[in-house]
């Protein structure tokens, strides 16, 4: 939709993809990283979800890190470089026209499996 636009871009930043649930040093979960409900992230965690965020978008895409390490080292937290001050999108990252992942991919899953698969645990739930 914004392919051809040269005032305004949607990137994804795919820096919670494949992210782990951060452990102590017990191996549990780090509930420091959540709220009280288990939930919803603590301020520490929406810390390291805004350095992850910030840092996507000063990556070139098709370099983007997806994950996060949720460490306490704000070492990892990127500066802009010198040679390009600026967020990136696919056309200043170098694809230019290309069609860099923007084909529309069919769902993994049909809708119609989903729809099933909830009838039948509200049926076995019943039961």
């Amino acid at each position: 939709r914004y392919e051809n636009r040269e005032d305004f871009a949607v990137v994804m930043q795919p820096f919670f993809r494949n992210t782990l649930l951060p452990l102590d040093s017990t191996s549990r979960p780090d509930l420091s990283f959540f709220a009280a409900d288990c939930f919803h992230f603590s301020v520490r965690g929406y810390a390291e979800m805004a350095m992850a965020l910030w840092n996507n978008m000063l990556e070139p895409v098709g370099e983007k890190q997806t994950y996060n390490n949720f460490t306490l080292d704000r070492s990892k937290l990127k500066c802009p470089n010198p040679e390009k001050p600026f967020l990136f999108t696919r056309i200043n990252s170098g694809f230019g026209n290309s069609d860099l992942s923007l084909e529309k991919t069919e769902p993994s899953v049909p809708y119609w499996a989903v729809i099933v698969a909830a009838i039948a645990g509200i049926l076995l739930g019943s039961l």
